[in-house]
């Protein structure tokens, strides 16, 4: 593998880079749990959702500035006292695999999280996808519930793998 680099993603750089990445895996996988590829237009609110609640996209480019895997979280659930819970996903070009891609970009979601003192990462894993798992064996998460045939795609039904860290952050969580 070349040289590659974390970057923080932008609407105008990375896109249409993450939209290739997440249609390849909508039509091909059940790492997404959609069934149509989603339109370009799509990505203006996804980018808007990211920004407003503050939540990193974090990027791996190779070093001519290709989007090889991308990572970020987002609200876990819309109830206050979830504040300090974040869902988090990656995914890698599916030209990239296997190059520990994975491992880079959920090393640096991680430290973002702490930086902004969230206190659970949860990780929703279909239950078959045993890279995505042991990746986030590796690193720490634990398996804390499997949600038994709440998808159905490509004509069987799926369960759905929950996988937690809990961090250090925040130093003094408060109600409110």
């Amino acid at each position: 593998m070349g040289e590659h680099r974390l970057v923080d993603c932008t609407f105008d750089r990375h896109a249409m880079a993450i939209l290739d990445i997440f249609n390849e895996a909508i039509v091909n996988s059940t790492a997404l749990y959609d069934y149509k590829p989603r339109p370009p237009e799509s990505m203006v609110g996804w980018f808007e959702t990211k920004r407003q609640g503050g939540f990193p996209v974090i990027g791996v480019e190779d070093d001519t500035g290709q989007l090889l895997a991308f990572g970020s979280y987002g609200t876990f659930r819309a109830w206050p006292a979830f504040k300090y819970s974040v869902e988090h996903s990656v995914y890698v070009h599916k030209d990239h695999r296997g190059k520990g891609l994975g491992n880079v970009v959920m090393q640096a979601l991680i430290a973002a999280a702490r930086q902004n003192d969230v206190h659970a990462m949860m990780g929703g894993i279909d239950a078959s996808n045993t890279g995505s798992i042991a990746l986030h064996e590796r690193l720490g998460f634990k398996h804390v519930a499997t949600l038994p045939e709440v998808g159905f795609k490509f004509g069987r039904w799926l369960d759905l793998a929950f996988y937690q860290l809990l961090l250090d952050t925040p130093h003094t969580p408060v109600d409110g």
